[in-house]
């Protein structure tokens, strides 16, 4: 016995009320006025108060006028005398400029970024040697009251043991072995430190230093010299941190920018003390390096003392007869030297130019028989020299003046165009200063001998100014063909690889597709022979990310071409499909209209069926996802306008190509359902023989397609989406066998499904499915070879069939919602319709026979809740069976007619049983009490008034 609703007339009733509005000059965007108030109390007791009010038209923060405008800290300021405050602002802004043009800034590479890549660089295979320090017995049985001065000879003599043999020398260590006994000696300096002996921890930095001047396996230096540098930079940092200890007065430490009236005796003294200590180390370069390391300290001593020790230590380096080894401790020099002073330029430049003065050494005779006898080639010895020169003229050129950086051009010619400064000039140099001298350093590197170092390494360096900075617009065609005249030449198809991939980014920058495809026909010319691009698939995928980074126009990037002959050369699988995502993430990223053109398309289905033919059985579902998404992206891009045939044509071609990724064919069977919308739309619900068949066609798509997919909740949800869309198109037979698809899947479901990795219960996804699926069925007319909802009935036998956990309520919840359906079924017009489809309400005009068939229906679920309601009546399911209750008895209160006797009686034993044994919460009771009170007050809804009088509410007690 469901109740007649008048929609319309409810809607109505529900709808909020409506206020006319003046809006006049108010607009939301306009400044507020707003009324100030102020309150000043007389006194605490009194209530004797007076007010102002003053109107503003401008815009008030109510914070700020509760100061006047102003903030605690502006009043402090104003109180101050202004004389005194513009003064000391003065000299903190001019204290702040200094600092600025003294300190290094973030743009300032650091070491550390590069110390990973010289080791990585400069490895050996050939054995290594290292001296380990044994530790001494000397001088340890000196008694507590020996003089100063014996403390003082006991001390050098342990620095002398040092020098005399206190020393094992390992032989024959691997590069990794050697490592390891360099990282167990910094180890051992830390603890030689925190157990209070610095004199061991001398010894040992001291040790450290000494591997330095051995250049026997030579290849290995600049790596030894970044993990010996380490050792030294570690004892640095112990001895200022510890002098910086003693300095601390009433526990308070030393500002960072201290002047040394500020450092006490004791501090001043065991820092001359340090100095001395190393100024009596009897070889030249351990002595450099370790005061180097301690350079830092002489803050403590005297204001000019760093600018005084760097020229020393400058000059010291001459002594240094090996010019590898003199090069890096000018590059050590540099290293601590912007670390503790940027300022002091003047020293840092000295360093280099006593570089150049030497620079000739490195073709001396001694040179050359050392490498003769390590069978060593010149090039491969003069890159040992790289990352130290880079470091050197890194420090010079940072925020150098443009005069600076033109004399050290001077000074390179003067060498006669030496090579390798030359590149390290272009490695430090700023791009811009770099890119406007194009031709310039295009005439140096001409000039170039070409024995030692190879031109084709100044190109690229060159090449990757260029790509940073631009060069004169007038210039760019002329330094492009120089640059290719040279790197076309080259034979070695990894040299020409290293070059050609630098310069492509210069091409796609400044040329047009012209240029850019002759270039990749060059590229493919080298690489093609003897597979050689097998060893270069890193360098030809960054000049397809490089293309790809300019030319980001399809339809213009597929024109060019040599581009899809270039993707032919991945021919390594994972390579190849890393290539494919790269271009599809380029795609989707910039593509910013859907496109027709057949280029684009058959290129882009290509390099989609690459990605999707990459997936097996090994796949992970993260890599399946991300492929899927790129895949999705692109048939999302494809539009074909009003040619709705040709655009279904293109969704089944795609099915064939990705059948094996689900999320894309998930994507086909929403895009061709969109499809048929688009065409209903077109037509507007009105379809000709044509557009009706290819609707059909469309829905067949769908129905073929969903069965291949493996997520059950996936293939229930496009059944009923699918046929939604057939029944929108008034293709009746075809909803119909879709909604059959989805009835006979039911029983399919299983009890836990995986949920983003999880196994969750399945009762929660089927129960939200069954009432999306009542919905649609409410408008779906009955089949006239077929019974009286038979579609209902048909869910309701599977419904009753299902096996449901003993602890759900699930299968309750849905018949009420069944009741739901049936009620809105009754009724002589139904909430909504399908344009241009008659439902039930329209085939059968609320024939008596057709209510009949319902309110049996209604009978046998009613039944079910109520046995289902008794099952629970055991003291664990009492709770259960409360909010059961109480949710059936506002269901009938819903969508019942409650003028039944039995139906009001009904609802009256819910109510009592949903407070029966106290788990009813009082304040929904209330509430819902007051609602039927309220309800009864209109005319329809008289019969409410009887029906709250015997729905008493019951205490907790």
């Amino acid at each position: 016995h469901a109740r007649s609703r008048n929609y319309v007339s409810e809607s109505e009733v529900c709808k909020l009320e409506s206020i006319p509005l003046d809006f006049g000059d108010y607009h939301p965007l306009k400044p507020i006025t707003v009324t100030e108030s102020k309150t000043k109390k007389m006194n605490r007791k009194g209530s004797t108060s007076s007010t102002s009010s003053s109107s503003s038209s401008s815009m008030l923060d109510p914070l700020s006028s509760v100061l006047d405008g102003t903030d605690p800290l502006s009043l402090f300021a104003a109180a101050a005398d202004p004389v005194t405050t513009t003064a000391t602002m003065d000299s903190t802004r001019k204290k702040w400029d200094k600092d600025d043009s003294s300190a290094v800034g973030s743009d300032f590479e650091p070491w550390s970024s590069k110390r990973g890549e010289i080791l990585a660089r400069y490895t050996t295979t050939e054995k290594l040697s290292i001296n380990l320090y044994m530790g001494s017995e000397k001088g340890k049985a000196t008694t507590t009251g020996s003089a100063v001065s014996e403390k003082v000879r006991t001390r050098l003599e342990e620095l002398d043991d040092l020098e005399e043999g206190s020393q094992k020398e390992l032989l024959n260590l691997t590069q990794q072995d050697y490592m390891n006994r360099i990282e167990e000696l910094n180890q051992s300096l830390k603890d030689a430190w925190s157990s209070d002996q610095k004199v061991k921890a001398l010894k040992i930095v001291i040790q450290c230093s000494k591997l330095l001047s051995d250049t026997t396996v030579i290849q290995f230096y600049p790596s030894k010299f970044v993990l010996i540098t380490d050792i030294l930079d570690t004892f640095g940092k112990l001895v200022y941190e510890r002098i910086l200890s003693m300095c601390m007065d009433n526990r308070v430490s030393l500002p960072d920018n201290f002047s040394p009236e500020s450092v006490n005796d004791t501090a001043k003294e065991t820092c001359l003390n340090w100095f001395f200590k190393i100024a009596s180390i009897r070889e030249l370069i351990p002595r450099f390096y370790v005061e180097a390391a301690i350079l830092k300290c002489n803050k403590f001593l005297s204001k000019m003392g760093i600018s005084e020790c760097l020229p020393r230590l400058t000059s010291m380096i001459r002594g240094i007869g090996d010019p590898l080894v003199a090069v890096y401790a000018r590059a050590y020099l540099c290293r601590v030297g912007m670390e503790v002073a940027p300022q002091l330029k003047e020293s840092l430049n000295e360093n280099f130019f006593d570089f150049l003065l030497t620079f000739k050494q490195i073709h001396g005779d001694t040179v050359q028989n050392q490498l003769v006898v390590q069978c060593v080639e010149i090039p491969l010895y003069l890159t040992l020299y790289s990352p130290a020169i880079d470091w050197i003229l890194q420090c010079i050129a940072y925020r150098a003046p443009e005069v600076l950086l033109t004399e050290m051009m001077e000074r390179c010619k003067n060498l006669g165009n030496n090579a390798l400064l030359l590149n390290s000039i272009m490695s430090a140099f700023r791009a811009e200063f770099i890119a406007a001298r194009s031709m310039d350093f295009i005439g140096m590197i001409k000039e170039c001998d070409e024995s030692g170092f190879p031109k084709h390494l100044l190109f690229r360096s060159l090449g990757l100014n260029l790509a940073l900075a631009d060069p004169p617009e007038n210039d760019r065609l002329q330094i492009l063909n120089e640059a290719w005249k040279v790197i076309t030449k080259l034979k070695n198809p990894q040299d020409y690889i290293n070059c050609a991939e630098v310069w492509v980014e210069y091409t796609c920058r400044h040329f047009t597709k012209r240029e850019v495809n002759t270039v990749l026909a060059d590229v493919i010319k080298h690489m093609t022979p003897d597979r050689a691009f097998e060893d270069a698939y890193p360098q030809l995928q960054s000049i397809i990310q490089k293309v790809i980074t300019y030319i980001y126009d399809f339809s213009l990037l597929f024109s060019v071409e040599k581009f899809l002959p270039f993707l032919d050369m991945f021919q390594k699988e994972s390579v190849r499909v890393e290539v494919c995502k790269c271009i599809m993430e380029s795609f989707i990223k910039h593509q910013q209209q859907s496109t027709k053109d057949p280029v684009i398309l058959n290129a882009l289905l290509h390099i989609c069926k690459t990605m999707h033919d990459s997936v097996n059985a090994l796949t992970l579902e993260d890599e399946k996802r991300m492929l899927a998404a790129l895949i999705n992206g692109f048939i999302k891009m494809v539009s074909f306008g009003r040619d709705f045939e040709q655009q279904l044509s293109f969704y089944v071609e795609a099915r064939s190509m990705f059948c094996n990724l689900e999320p894309v064919l998930v994507q086909l069977i929403h895009s061709v359902n969109q499809l048929a919308m688009e065409t209903r739309k077109v037509m507007k619900g009105n379809h000709s023989r044509k557009t009706a068949a290819f609707v059909r066609a469309c829905v067949a798509f769908c129905f073929i397609t969903i069965p291949s997919l493996s997520g059950i909740f996936t293939r229930l949800n496009l059944y009923l989406h699918s046929g939604q869309v057939a029944l929108a198109n008034q293709c009746l037979s075809q909803a119909d066998a879709f909604f059959k698809a989805a009835v006979s899947l039911v029983p399919e479901v299983p009890k836990m499904i995986n949920v983003d990795g999880k196994m969750r219960p399945s009762d929660a996804f089927l129960l939200e499915f069954l009432c999306n699926f009542f919905s649609t069925l409410l408008v779906v007319p009955d089949h006239p070879e077929q019974g009286v909802l038979f579609l209902v009935r048909g869910l309701l036998n599977v419904i009753q069939d299902y096996t449901w956990e003993d602890n759900s309520d699930d299968k309750v919840r849905i018949y009420t919602n069944v009741l739901h359906l049936l009620s809105a079924m009754t009724q002589e017009a139904y909430i909504y319709h399908v344009d241009k489809v008659d439902s039930n309400d329209t085939l059968y005009g609320g024939d008596s026979k057709f209510l009949a068939e319902i309110n049996k229906l209604c009978e046998t679920v009613i039944a079910q809740i109520l046995d289902h309601l008794k099952t629970l009546g055991k003291e664990e399911t009492l709770k259960r069976q409360s909010h059961l209750a109480l949710y059936f008895f506002n269901t009938i209160l819903a969508h019942g007619d409650l003028r039944n006797n039995k139906l009001n009686q009904l609802s009256v034993n819910l109510w009592n049983l949903a407070q029966k044994h106290g788990f009813a919460d009082t304040s929904t009771m209330v509430t819902t009490l007051e609602y039927i009170k309220k309800q009864s007050k209109q005319p329809e809804m008289s019969h409410f008034t009887d029906l709250a009088l015997r729905l008493p509410l019951q205490s907790r007690t």
